[in-house]
């Protein structure tokens, strides 16, 4: 339940830092609501990153909460959201809905805590093929406890009213229809309400089909706060059950060599791919990922490489 001491004019929004829960944010202050902006700090995705959110939330005067999911309890937890999908995944590794359900539950939690009756996000009915279709938002929605207290402004008209617009606390009105993948309309309101935004780039690194059988591998071995940092790194080999990464240029081996300070890290004395060791290995493998390193190297040629491909991953 939520706290009786009602915030009446103050409303959650799920600020992924992107276009549409910026948009949401200035429309909900619009109607003269304070704002607490929820981001949530995933290991996996690629949007907007911290800097950005507190540049934007600290421009636009709003409250930020950040939920850290790259580390401790919040990591071990969304792990299990990736390797137990209730309801399925994309063409990659990629459980939509049970990853907004994760990020939902806590929203509530945090809401119920602070007597915060509604949450806001940014959704577009039909923009994600997988999370943003109209079965999906209610089962959202209802398994996330919110029942009458998710709102979704973009898309409202779409979606019965909740609690808030019932009671006359937030005019409808004032929402939108918008539906699909085409932003026209939103890039319109970002010029209405003088707002800049990040060109979608980078998405999240579980919906890679290319990907796929290296996070399956991965969720199977288990990682680490600091091996998820390399996941979208370099070239990935598994020799004799040790996990290697090459960089596969000069700043990817930058990126090698400062999270791997604590692994075992190869950094060769020639023009060639720097590399960490994930897993122990015995004399025999280290000879052969210094061969791996060799046939990456400035000077060798594509059939040297050609013998290290049934270890790619």
């Amino acid at each position: 339940m939520v706290n009786k001491r009602k915030n009446e004019k103050k409303v959650i929004v799920m600020f992924s830092g992107g276009l549409d829960s910026r948009l949401v944010i200035k429309l909900m202050q619009e109607q003269g609501f304070d704002i607490v902006a929820l981001f949530f700090k995933l290991p996996f995705a690629g949007c907007c990153d911290k800097k950005c959110t507190l540049e934007f939330s600290k421009l636009h005067k709003i409250n930020l909460k950040i939920f850290d999911c790259t580390k401790g309890k919040l990591f071990k937890e969304y792990l299990e959201v990736i390797k137990h999908p209730k309801y399925g995944r994309g063409a990659g590794v990629n459980p939509c809905i049970d990853c907004r359900l994760f990020m939902l539950k806590k929203a509530k939690e945090f809401a119920d805590k602070e007597g915060i009756e509604t949450i806001v996000t940014g959704e577009v009915l039909g923009e994600r093929p997988m999370s943003q279709t109209k079965k999906a938002m209610d089962i959202v929605e209802k398994e996330s406890g919110l029942k009458g207290r998710l709102l979704r402004p973009l898309s409202a008209k779409f979606f019965p009213k909740t609690k808030a617009e019932e009671s006359g606390l937030i005019d409808r009105k004032k929402f939108y229809d918008i539906e699909g993948r085409r932003r026209q309309k939103q890039m319109e309101l970002a010029k209405k309400f003088k707002i800049s935004y990040p060109h979608p780039a980078g998405g999240c690194l579980l919906c890679e089909k290319a990907l796929k059988t290296r996070f399956e591998y991965l969720l199977k071995r288990g990682m680490d706060e600091n091996e998820i940092k390399l996941i979208g790194v370099g070239r990935h080999f598994v020799i004799n059950d040790s996990w290697i990464i090459l960089g596969r240029n000069e700043e990817e081996n930058k990126i090698i060599e400062r999270v791997g300070k604590k692994m075992e890290l190869i950094v060769p004395d020639f023009i060639g791919p720097s590399a960490v060791i994930l897993n122990k290995c015995d004399k025999k493998t280290k000879e052969k990922i210094n061969e791996l390193i060799r046939a990456y190297s400035k000077k060798a040629s594509s059939e040297d490489r050609k013998k290290f491909d049934k270890w790619k991953l």
